[in-house]
């Protein structure tokens, strides 16, 4: 009976002396599991072992490798710091919270069921990147890199890219830290750009494993318009407006010029205006555009003076010439032709016309004759009042003219020396009379082409 009752005790309380007694402290928190990369979760974990002592084995029945994987010797009442890891396996895509159930067991002693969480990731769920906001006239940006999990990256290839720049580094990150970059800009890389949202494109290696990750970019709204004007040219004068989009975003544009409607007929455009508006003697043309980010736009607007000014002169020209004919009293004229001869000489017939524009007295035509010729005795019209053949001069005298009267005189000049080529005759001179005072004017100069002469025919 005493056997009976002793066994059954032995039966009842086998388990709990045959049962593991330790309890596990988790120290660590926030642990991951990256399914990308072939590195563990990592456990800080605590045991105390409140049985005898023993060597203890940690085992699962999900098919992950574990650390350690030798048993462990923990003392009675002893407490054992470890860290315990947990390898990646096949999830199927399984992204997330997990709870792993695993057992610890002693050498001749009943399991212990446990039970660990972690999250699985995607490599580029681990990263974050991003960067400061950028305008127009920023010379540098400040960008970034944090690693959002407690995991320590020894080595981390990025290579950073969007609109405004390009970066590669290589570095290290610990668990939650942050690496920040300064980069210098080139406003030539982005001043087309519009204001808005660009994507920051990041293409991370670590090991073997390639992945991307995005962030995002403010290109803050500027308003940089810059207007220059230009003018130059006298005669032909050309004004040029430049308006230049220095900013990021588009720029309405109104461009108005006016003109009288004398020179708006002697203007040209470019390009040509898309409001042409007149009130009065002012015509006002007007340019409408969007100006985009970095685009230029030029106006040039040109009036060629040139044509009005020869037409003016030409007046001018035309009024003097009549002004001095219609005050000139008297008008004297000259002129040349060849005269044919039988011996072959060179001869020429001289006309002086003379026109009274008003009434004048005392006339005196004064004619010098070139060198190497000579008068001939004959004339045309009344007779000189003198020739003097050693100065070459001849003169006539009138009494008087009256107003509108006109008379020509005419003489012949030779020469027994062929002439060849330009022939020029000097001015003839009239002095007169008219109201008590004497006046003087000179005929045109007479030109003519001498050629080879002929004998008469």
């Amino acid at each position: 009976m005493r056997k009976l009752y002793l066994l059954v005790l032995i039966l009842l309380f086998l388990p709990s002396i045959l049962a593991v007694n330790v309890k596990i402290e988790k120290t660590s928190q926030d642990e991951i599991m990256i399914s990308d990369l072939n590195e563990p979760a990592s456990f800080d974990l605590k045991i105390y072992n409140a049985g005898a002592t023993d060597e203890f084995t940690f085992y699962n029945l999900f098919g992950f490798d574990m650390f350690p994987k030798e048993p462990i010797q923990i003392k009675s009442g002893e407490t054992k710091e470890i860290k315990f890891k947990v390898y990646p396996r096949d999830l199927s895509n399984y992204l997330g919270y997990y709870t792993l159930q695993y057992f610890i067991k002693g050498h001749d002693s009943q399991d212990q069921e446990e039970k660990l969480t972690f999250e699985i990731i995607n490599l580029k769920d681990a990263f974050e990147i991003g960067a400061d906001d950028i305008n127009p006239e920023s010379n540098s940006i400040k960008i970034f890199i944090k690693n959002r999990k407690n995991f320590n990256f020894e080595k981390i290839n990025a290579k950073i890219s969007s609109p405004f720049f390009k970066l590669e580094k290589s570095f290290s990150l610990s668990s939650y830290e942050k690496k920040e970059f300064d980069i210098n800009l080139n406003k030539e890389d982005f001043k087309q750009l519009v204001a808005g949202y660009y994507t920051l494109k990041g293409e991370i290696n670590v090991g073997e494993i390639n992945t991307e990750i995005n962030g995002d970019i403010n290109f803050v709204e500027k308003d940089i318009a810059v207007t220059t004007k230009r003018e130059y040219g006298w005669v032909v004068t050309t004004k040029i407006i430049e308006k230049k989009n220095e900013g990021n975003v588009i720029q309405k544009s109104e461009t108005q010029i006016k003109k009288n409607i004398i020179s708006r007929l002697f203007t040209s455009f470019s390009p040509e205006p898309d409001i042409v508006e007149r009130k009065g003697m002012t015509v006002s043309y007007t340019w409408e555009n969007a100006i985009k980010p970095g685009e230029t736009l030029i106006i040039k607007v040109k009036t060629n003076w040139l044509f009005p000014l020869l037409i003016i002169i030409f007046i001018v020209v035309i009024v003097l010439v009549v002004k001095r004919i219609s005050t000139t009293d008297l008008v004297l004229k000259k002129k040349v032709n060849f005269v044919r001869t039988k011996g072959g000489e060179f001869a020429l017939k001289v006309s002086l016309i003379i026109n009274a524009q008003k009434s004048v007295e005392r006339v005196n035509i004064v004619d010098k004759l070139p060198s190497l010729v000579k008068i001939h005795d004959r004339f045309s019209g009344p007779p000189p009042t003198r020739v003097d053949e050693r100065t070459k001069r001849i003169e006539w005298n009138f009494e008087k003219f009256e107003e509108g009267e006109t008379r020509m005189i005419s003489y012949i000049i030779y020469s027994k020396l062929g002439i060849l080529g330009k022939f020029a005759l000097p001015p003839a001179t009239a002095f007169y009379e008219r109201n008590g005072k004497i006046k003087e004017v000179q005929s045109n100069r007479a030109f003519l082409v001498a050629e080879q002469s002929k004998e008469e025919e």
